[in-house]
């Protein structure tokens, strides 16, 4: 039997078995703690039980107070304040919070958000007339504005005051903004750098509040920023954990027509939500309507105050997820037999290919799944009107963004992060980019970044998954970004069935070790193993999870990998 992975397991910390004892905590979940860089007593503690009391003081982001002062002046001289957000699941949402938050506090509030095909992302100089039009003497970006430069400058030239808010990068200069809230700015003076936009409005919210001096029950709010947290794939440590496990408790019982439409036209009513119901059911159906151009659809949702009408909207979310779905597929397929049939996955560390058919609302999303089957970074390109609008995702140990900088000069506008980026430039340099790109990555890919590993936490005979163990083990959820699911490794295990294949695409088999029965489930790869029989002595690489029916909580084991039993 062949692994599909290299296994690297994480060397042992002494520092672990010093924060077992300090906490009290099973060994291998102090291990775990550790190798997620939370090392002291005080950082597991956080991560393990801090709630609402520990969120931090809004006003210890920079310029927190300057925003509040601003704001709560335009509510008092009656101006009419617009809210201007991203067409991401992140920034629809934070328009949702913010607007609501700020009528009610007694302020008049528009909103706008671009559209992704004809407008692109960001505060643009031709949106500023249609701002004008509505008559706003102050704006509140969400989820975008921290490179506006020549917006803002023409705003404050036409008697439009902005205030920005946002989580992205800074150019090399700000925007001349009345405040900037930005965790990751170097002087923001905020302990927790990775909020995401959701994050960014909803600190603006708790401050606005705080300075009101109104007890307001901020939970509500949680409930959308855990969607978008989550479905922004921002790290879950610190305030972003909080508000994801605050979020999820109280989730099913959303009140207000809109989410409560939302969880039952995605199939999760009455019932426990994790984060994965969050990142691949919620967060797509609301930005699909982004995604094809129609995110109206997505906000009129949460406005509604018809049961009637939400139901409606959530059909038409339904139809657009479905078509995105199928836009998708096609591409997927489209981009594979393309790279398939040149090799360009032989010849090339880096992926970069594109078609003018291809919508370029959804090529981010398949750039991460070819990623995945052929595991190198990529580029989608479509093409439109002479430009080329690229999308890329990116490996672990290779920082896209840094790549892309080294071409910036191409571009006509980049940006991003290590493992997502975003590019524009003329179709007619894309070949000189792509050349370039391919020199750059066949200097600075070496072959071990293109080697599938498999990071394992550490042993975890099934003899350890014991009550205690997993009352600690169910603390650390949510798992995501900067929190994986631990992958724990067994050895010597009997498999004691044959492996049944599960709508063709996954295998479930049961499997015995140190005197212990479970059933394991192998996501995904019915291919695999074919040599898979009872009898077999096996090394099991698998996490962890937790399934409820009828009231019962069940374990069963997630396969990750495995490989014949090695003495």
């Amino acid at each position: 039997m062949q692994s599909l992975y290299k296994w690297e397991v994480t060397p042992p910390d002494p520092e672990a078995w010093v924060l077992a004892q300090e906490l009290n905590l099973p060994n291998e979940i102090a291990v775990i703690l550790v190798n997620r860089g939370l090392k002291t007593a005080y950082e597991a503690s956080y991560f393990l039980y801090a709630g609402l009391e520990e969120l931090h003081n809004p006003f210890l982001l920079k310029g927190m107070k300057q925003a509040v002062a601003r704001i709560f002046q335009a509510i008092e001289k009656g101006e009419k304040i617009v809210v201007f957000g991203d067409y991401d699941v992140d920034g629809i949402l934070s328009v949702v919070m913010l607007v609501k938050a700020l009528r009610e506090l007694g302020g008049q509030v528009d909103y706008f958000i671009p559209e992704r095909m004809k407008d692109g992302y960001g505060l643009k100089l031709h949106h500023l007339e249609t701002i004008l039009k509505m008559n706003a003497g102050l704006l509140i970006s969400v989820d975008c504005g921290i490179k506006a430069v020549d917006f803002v400058r023409e705003a404050r030239a036409n008697g439009l005051e902005v205030i920005i808010t946002d989580h992205h990068h800074p150019g090399d200069i700000l925007p001349e903004a009345v405040a900037i809230l930005n965790p990751l700015l170097e002087d923001s003076g905020y302990p927790d750098r990775h909020l995401a936009g959701v994050g960014v409005a909803f600190k603006l919210i708790q401050g606005l509040f705080q300075e009101r001096g109104i007890n307001r029950d901020l939970r509500q709010f949680l409930k959308l920023v855990s969607i978008g947290t989550v479905a922004d794939v921002v790290e879950l440590k610190g305030e972003n954990r909080v508000f994801v496990k605050e979020g999820l408790k109280n989730l099913k019982e959303a009140r207000t027509p809109g989410l409560k439409s939302l969880l039952e036209g995605a199939g999760l009513s009455n019932r426990k939500l994790n984060e994965v119901d969050l990142g691949f059911r919620l967060g797509p159906r609301i930005n699909a309507a982004g995604r094809l151009g129609m995110t109206e659809v997505a906000l009129q949702l949460f406005f509604s105050d018809s049961p009637e009408e939400c139901q409606s909207l959530v059909r038409k979310l339904n139809e657009l997820n479905s078509a995105r779905q199928r836009i998708e597929e096609k591409i997927l397929r489209e981009a594979v037999q393309k790279i398939e049939a040149r090799e360009l996955h032989r010849r090339y560390r880096l992926l970069v290919l594109g078609s003018e058919n291809w919508h370029r609302g959804v090529i981010g999303v398949v750039a991460s799944r070819i990623k995945e089957i052929f595991y190198r970074p990529v580029i989608l390109f479509s093409y439109e009107n002479g430009q080329a609008y690229g999308s890329g995702r990116s490996l672990p140990e290779v920082n896209l963004i840094d790549l892309i900088r080294e071409c910036g000069d191409l571009c006509l506008n980049f940006g991003g992060h290590r493992q997502a980026i975003g590019c524009t430039l003329s179709y007619d340099r894309l070949p000189e980019f792509r050349e370039r790109l391919n020199n750059l990555a066949q200097e600075k890919i070496p072959d071990e970044f293109l080697e599938r590993k498999l990071r394992i936490d550490c042993r975890l005979d099934f003899s350890g998954i014991n009550p205690s163990f997993l009352e600690f083990y169910s603390r650390l959820l949510p798992f995501g970004v900067g929190n994986p699911r631990p992958v724990f490794f067994a050895g010597e295990a009997d498999v004691l069935s044959d492996p049944v294949k599960l709508q063709n695409r996954h295998l479930k088999f049961w499997v015995r070790q140190s005197g212990r029965v479970f059933e394991v489930i192998a996501w995904e790869k019915s291919r695999f193993w074919s040599d898979l029989r009872r009898g077999s002595s096996v090394d099991l690489a698998y996490s962890i999870h937790f399934n409820e029916y009828a009231g019962r909580k069940q374990i069963v084991l997630s396969l990750e990998d495995l490989r014949a039993h090695q003495s």
